[in-house]
This record gives C-alpha cells, structure tokens and sequence, in this order.
C-alpha cells in the first residue's frame, strides 16, 4: 500500500497537508502516515526536566493527531498511523521515509505569508533531487472547496 507521509506541526499549512494527504489516501486505496518532530533543543534542561518536557511534547502531539485523526476516520474512511521523532525535522523526515518503503509520496503545506513557504518547504525542495519519492506542496490558503475539486 503506498502511504501519503504528511507533517503534523504547529504551522496553519499543516491542516490542508492532512486534508490533501487524507483525501488522495481515500481516492486511491492508500494510507496516512502522520510525522510530527520533536526538536532537541526544547529538551536543553537538567536531565530529569527534560524527559518530562519530551513526554508533554508527546502527548500535546498524539492529542493533536486525534484530532485530526477522527476527522480521516469518519470523513475519509483513512486510518492514519502516526509516528514521532526526535531532531532536526529535515533530517528527521528523510530518514522516515528511508526507513517506510511503503511512504510514496511526502505532503507538505506551503506558507502563505510574505516570509515564504516555509522553512520544511523550502528546506525539503532543495533537497528534491535526492529524495526516492515525489513531494507535493499544498497551498496554505487553498479553500476546502477547492481542495476537494482537485483531490
């Protein structure tokens, strides 16, 4: 089954990424793969602070995927895996799609304000030429309306 790998961050883009990646998933008989990185430098504390600090971030993001997750189950009929990593978010996106073969294609969200696309957009693009699968960036301010009509 080829799975669409999508990023689940803080960033407003993030939301038709799923939308896009759940919709494609349904169409084509595939799956939903949902990566969300910790950063290591929120963990910079004693030691006991940071692993209580590492498992917050943990249940803050499987709070946020449920969110996301109940929509993909009861709109799209997709059941999303999620999966987390810890380090730098390109870093940590090439090596899960090294690590999932069955990851066919890497869905990101693109920034609509005058700064860019975004630093996983633009980070992710240069890198385009090495990565063994295509990426397909969602524009951030595409309507709902719209997304569907080209899903």
């Amino acid at each position: 089954m080829r799975k669409f790998l999508v990023v689940l961050d803080d960033s407003r883009e993030c939301l038709n990424a799923m939308r896009f990646a759940a919709m494609r998933a349904s169409k084509t008989g595939g799956g939903v793969e949902i990566l969300s990185v910790i950063p290591p430098d929120e963990f910079n504390h004693w030691i006991g602070v940071g692993d209580i600090m590492r498992e917050e971030a943990r249940e803050r993001i499987t709070a946020h995927f449920e969110v996301f997750a109940k929509w993909m189950r009861d709109r799209q009929k997709v059941d999303p895996e999620l999966v987390i990593r810890e380090g730098d978010p390109v870093t940590q996106i090439i090596a899960q799609v090294a690590d999932d073969p069955e990851i066919g294609v890497l869905v990101l969200g693109a920034g609509t304000d005058k700064k860019g696309p975004g630093p996983l957009v633009t980070q992710l693009t240069r890198n385009a030429g090495s990565l063994p699968i295509p990426i397909t960036i969602v524009p951030g301010d595409l309507s709902k309306e719209r997304l569907e009509a080209i899903t």
